[in-house]
């Protein structure tokens, strides 16, 4: 049952691939915003999906995420999302980001559960 205060971490480590440099987001060789954004999402997505209707999913649709510090290749990047809002099927999520006990990002996110067959053939 979905209900406020539920909260997934997601981790990753930092590799040659989620870097700025490959993401084309920056020239250095740290974790790329957009990877950081992508990791904030997903905890979102994991904290709510096994609770969801058969044939039901979650979208984004909003986000905004400050990324407060730099992580370099091997540092290990834990994010965590909170559900705080259910508005139907409005989820809103409060979004952080830490590298061991540094905060790294934090954010606010919004999903919009749908039923995943009709959200696609209307594509």
């Amino acid at each position: 049952m979905l209900q406020e205060g539920l909260c997934h971490s997601v981790s990753t480590l930092v590799t040659t691939e989620n870097t700025a440099i490959a993401m084309g987001s920056g020239d250095m060789p740290v974790l790329a915003t957009p990877a950081l954004v992508a990791l904030m999402e997903n905890a979102a997505m994991m904290c709510v999906q096994d609770l969801l209707p058969d044939g039901s999913t979650t979208v984004g649709g909003w986000i905004e995420v400050k990324h407060l510090k730099a992580s370099a290749v091997n540092a290990e990047v834990k994010a965590t999302a909170t559900l705080t809002i259910i508005d139907g099927i409005k989820l809103s999520f409060d979004l952080v980001a830490y590298q061991g006990d540094v905060k790294i990002g934090e954010g606010k996110h919004l999903r919009f559960i749908v039923e995943r067959e009709k959200f696609l053939s209307k594509l």
